[in-house]
């Protein structure tokens, strides 16, 4: 039931993070729509695990809906392609900013779920 749970997550989070990508890419480029799903699903993870939800739900939401909404392979391989490109100065800016917005966004979203539930 657990697997089933995962892959009903990631069948919602896989297409979102696509979208978001191609929306944010063709307004402001690369690489904006990584950051953007990373930052959301670093708080929607907070969120779920500050509010003490079921195992079913950290299988859900957690692991499924954020795991596919997320991607640290393609935010590495954007920050190599940045730093590729000469850009070596925006490479460092967005390695760093992709961690500390993901942790302050998970922070809140813990807190908040805390809140929430109680």
């Amino acid at each position: 039931m657990t697997a089933l749970l995962v892959v009903l997550g990631a069948a919602v989070g896989a297409p979102l993070r696509y979208a978001v990508d191609r929306v944010l890419q063709a307004r402001h480029g690369a690489p904006w729509g990584t950051f953007a799903v990373n930052v959301a699903g670093s708080l929607v993870l907070g969120a779920v695990v500050g509010a003490a939800a079921s195992a079913e739900v950290l299988a859900l939401v957690g692991t499924g809906f954020c795991g596919a909404l997320t991607t640290y392979s393609t935010f590495g391989w954007e920050t190599l392609a940045l730093g590729r490109d000469g850009r070596r100065a925006a490479a460092v800016l967005y390695a760093v900013g992709s961690v500390v917005a993901g942790l302050v966004a998970a922070g809140l979203g813990l807190a908040l779920g805390a809140g929430l539930a109680g």
